[in-house]
């Protein structure tokens, strides 16, 4: 299910035995849009720290009572390595995160723990964690030299909102919310205010229309003109995006996608 991701935000996390507090932030991979975890805020309970959990753990949102089921414990949420919100995430810092909870990296080759969903069928916790961990070391000998160079890609969604869009031909708006698939975790739509160049003008358009990311001008580059936004389909959060809006989103920004 498509979902405009600031209302996920104040969602309670269920762990298995309790709760641990309230999503306030998601940090997604700014080269394939796709989120990978959630910020976190423990309040009273780990006296206001903040904690990331991997997308993969997190259960469909079950939005009558604003809450995500996860298949974890509180005493596993408690004893996550300490996070710095305020500085990027490191790979060495993501793969610490991903040992703790018995998952191997998404950039690694060996087994990923999707879903909502627990451990791999017909293997034990135990097992399962050891082969994991062995995985783990394996893929981080063989990986350490290039990840020690790699530049963090995990970006916040809070922090991008009002990034100011520029498309190839001038200023067209600014980032205003991101459209998520709940299933998957990508982010398949930027929202878009236009005001600052056309007044009341509420767009959707491609990540894939993303030419880069100027992270220290807060600006996204677009590698489509003007004219390509202002016919973008309009943004109307009562209007649920379905088959059908997301084959017009095709057409619209890749017209030989869907032929």
């Amino acid at each position: 299910m498509l979902i405009e991701a600031s209302t996920l935000k104040g969602f309670k996390i269920s762990a298995t035995d309790g709760s641990v507090g309230t999503v306030t932030d998601f940090l997604f991979d700014d080269q394939s849009w796709t989120l990978r975890w959630v910020v976190v805020e423990t309040g009273s309970w780990l006296s206001g720290r903040k904690v990331l959990l991997p997308v993969s753990v997190l259960g469909h949102p079950d939005t009558s009572a604003n809450s995500f089921p996860v298949r974890l414990t509180t005493k596993s949420v408690k004893d996550s390595p300490d996070i710095d919100t305020h500085n990027p995430v490191s790979r060495q810092h993501e793969e610490r995160m991903y040992r703790h909870y018995n998952m191997s990296p998404y950039w690694g080759n060996g087994f990923y723990m999707g879903g909502y969903g627990g451990w791999t069928a017909g293997m034990s916790e135990t097992h399962y964690a050891d082969s994991m961990l062995r995985q783990d070391a394996l893929d981080a000998k063989r990986n350490q030299q290039r990840h020690q160079s790699d530049e963090p890609h995990l970006r916040s969604i809070n922090a991008m909102t009002g990034y100011n869009l520029h498309a190839t031909d001038g200023a067209i708006g600014h980032v205003e919310g991101f459209v998520i698939d709940d299933t998957d975790w990508t982010i398949h739509f930027l929202t878009v205010d236009t005001k600052n160049w056309w007044p009341g003008k509420h767009v959707v358009i491609s990540p894939r229309s993303a030419k880069n990311v100027s992270w220290a001008d807060s600006v996204v580059n677009l590698d489509v003109d003007r004219q390509i936004v202002m016919n973008s389909p309009t943004y109307d959060p009562s209007v649920p995006m379905d088959a059908a809006f997301e084959t017009r989103m095709a057409r619209h920004y890749i017209p030989d996608a869907t032929k």
